[in-house]
């Protein structure tokens, strides 16, 4: 088995205290002081996460627009200036290979954000689809550290230690800004459903900026933050996670993202896939439930619709926000809508749910 990868702050994880776990091949924080306490302090004050597992891929030439257009299912030509495009990437059967971020980093350049446990198979595939493309693709994953600032005092936390006015700067924007006297890219991005920012710089660098940032925040209740409340906040906010409401098997109209595949800008893998299975009709949906019996849909329980297995849990657990226990499901279209009662079949025995809209949570943007 491989040796498992760290962070540039993995020694500073393990100094505060935090559990650490396995996840996509690196050993990541899971939680310092309790997921749930996490969770609530990003959805009341702020949370900082190290995401530097997360992948950063440069693809840069004359040819990077024609070849991002064909990798990904949303319009790359969208992603201009300071805007930040999120897309699937897909094979041509439909299914996903993974989910990303594409950042416009001037003419010919752009910087595609990936999912952790899927660098090397996504770089794999952008370097196959570039063949026959005028580009340089490369992995700056190991040179690139990220942070996320997240949390309704995100922008009074960090303001004061940035040389740029954040203010401005819109959802899905990025700009260039020193932070601390480091050279970043900052976004107004996250993952949380909250209001927030996350930070790219040089990985030397992440020590000095955790422990400042955390320093920093620290008077209005700014704490360090891992992968469990990351995981319960995106549930909340009923954001996809590869690997459970994204894959190859899954196609993303299936799960509700049909407003980031634009089948009218022309060709690209998986297009053809896509435009048959909107004109046939899409035989599978992404619901969300609220469990009114005791116990946690977990990924891969059957779901029951009027007694027949319908599809499966995705993803599940306690909603601290909510206060009750929450989960996604990919169901037969059609079977459930809003306000039906379904069955949740934990270890064989049927526990009754009803199915919410989504997202389950939303922020306040007064």
């Amino acid at each position: 088995m491989p040796e498992l990868k760290k962070t540039p702050l993995y020694t500073e994880h393990v100094a505060a205290g935090a559990k650490m776990v396995e996840f996509g091949g690196w050993l990541m924080p899971v939680q310092y002081g309790g997921i749930i306490e996490e969770h609530r302090r990003v959805r009341t004050v702020a949370g900082l996460f190290d995401v530097s597992h997360m992948g950063e891929i440069s693809v840069k030439g004359p040819d990077a627009l024609p070849l991002v257009q064909k990798l990904i299912a949303n319009d790359a030509a969208r992603a201009t200036g300071d805007r930040i495009l999120y897309s699937p990437m897909c094979y041509p059967e439909g299914g996903v290979v993974d989910d990303l971020l594409v950042y416009p980093r001037g003419e010919g350049e752009y910087l595609l954000v990936v999912n952790a446990a899927n660098i090397e198979k996504d770089l794999a595939w952008i370097q196959e689809n570039a063949s026959d493309y005028r580009v340089e693709v490369k992995d700056i994953s190991p040179v690139t550290a990220q942070l996320a600032l997240q949390g309704p005092r995100a922008l009074a936390i960090l303001q004061p230690l940035a040389g740029v006015d954040l203010a401005p700067l819109g959802y899905y924007r990025w700009t260039r800004g020193q932070v601390l006297g480091v050279d970043c890219l900052i976004s107004r991005t996250g993952y949380t459903g909250e209001d927030g920012f996350e930070l790219y710089f040089e990985a030397g660098q992440a020590p000095a900026m955790w422990r400042g940032i955390l320093a920093a925040g620290q008077g209005v209740g700014l704490v360090p933050a891992g992968l469990g409340a990351r995981d319960t906040l995106r549930l909340e906010a009923a954001l996809p996670l590869y690997g459970h409401e994204l894959s190859p098997t899954i196609s993303p109209l299936e799960v509700g993202l049909g407003r980031f595949v634009k089948l009218e800008k022309g060709e690209f893998n998986g297009r053809a896939a896509l435009a048959a299975q909107k004109e046939g009709g899409i035989n599978r949906q992404l619901i969300g439930l609220a469990m009114v019996d005791r116990g946690i849909a977990r990924p891969g329980y059957p779901v029951l619709v009027a007694g027949r297995e319908s599809g499966y849990v995705t993803s599940g657990s306690y909603a601290p926000t909510l206060g009750k226990n929450i989960a996604l499901a990919l169901v037969a279209a059609g079977t459930a809508g809003a306000g039906a009662e379904v069955e949740v079949s934990i270890r064989g025995r049927g526990h009754r749910a009803v199915v919410v809209e989504l997202p389950f949570y939303r922020r306040s943007r007064d």
